[in-house]
């Protein structure tokens, strides 16, 4: 047995022992509750990564006047400007890319989930995560299956309509919050503050990446789906308490 298969075998035990715990409170829907607990634990473990992404974003907008005293210092000559900058950053401890950390660190939770729940055999037996359900909703199926099934308003059906409304939600309230963010940080501006070519067109779709969740949602295994949806609503709450 790999390495690999050894830790997928390990990792559906785990999900099989949790939800056999919290049977007796979430009957038969305890795997599903046992996901979502096991997103809060990986949102918990990358909380200090958030954290410190918030410090970041805060310290790049403290160093917006010293930056600008630089833009008038070296107006003429951008290399320095860039050099200069750099400097700045690096002797004030920021890095532009610490917002990306959090997201990165949970790709591995994600796409464990994706397989155990897409394959029929874990570790050489049966897998009996793909028994469980969210209500009507098998946990290893998909949008598609639930179409299949009973249409859009057959019993899974009706699960993802309602998974689908609170992604819609959530991605509303990011998409207002991005929109708010990026008019204040003017993102397409260089360190020179000229406009960066080609970044005007990413800075109108930016805010409408929150909406490509319902994407995800609608065509990964219901679990993952679960995870996606835990782990987005999570953040928006996160950001909205890290970035007053």
């Amino acid at each position: 047995m790999s390495v690999f298969t050894s830790v997928f075998a390990a990792f559906a035990d785990l999900v099989e022992h949790l939800a056999a715990l919290i049977q007796p409170l979430f009957g038969a829907t305890a795997a599903a509750a046992a996901i979502v607990l096991f997103t809060a634990f990986v949102r918990l473990l990358v909380h200090p990564l958030s954290r410190a992404a918030a410090r970041g974003q805060r310290a790049r907008t403290a160093l917006r006047p010293k930056i600008a005293e630089l833009r008038k210092k070296h107006a003429r000559n951008p290399e320095r400007l860039h050099k200069a900058v750099l400097e700045l950053h690096t002797a004030e401890r920021v890095s532009p890319l610490s917002g990306l950390l959090p997201g990165l660190c949970q790709l591995p939770a994600f796409f464990l989930l994706y397989h155990l729940f897409s394959n029929p055999t874990i570790g050489g037996r049966a897998n009996g995560l793909l028994s469980h359900s969210l209500f009507a909703a098998p946990l290893g199926d998909r949008w598609a299956d639930a179409l299949n099934g009973g249409g859009l308003v057959g019993p899974a059906g009706l699960v993802y309509a309602g998974l689908f409304a609170l992604v819609a939600a959530v991605a509303f309230f990011n998409y207002r919050r991005t929109k708010r963010m990026m008019a204040a940080d003017n993102p397409v501006a260089d360190v020179s503050g000229e406009q960066v070519p080609g970044l005007g067109a990413v800075t109108k779709v930016m805010p409408f990446m929150s909406f490509f969740t319902l994407v995800t949602v609608a065509f990964v295994p219901l679990a993952a789906a679960l995870y996606v949806i835990t782990s987005t609503t999570w953040s928006a709450v996160e950001r909205a308490a890290l970035y007053r």
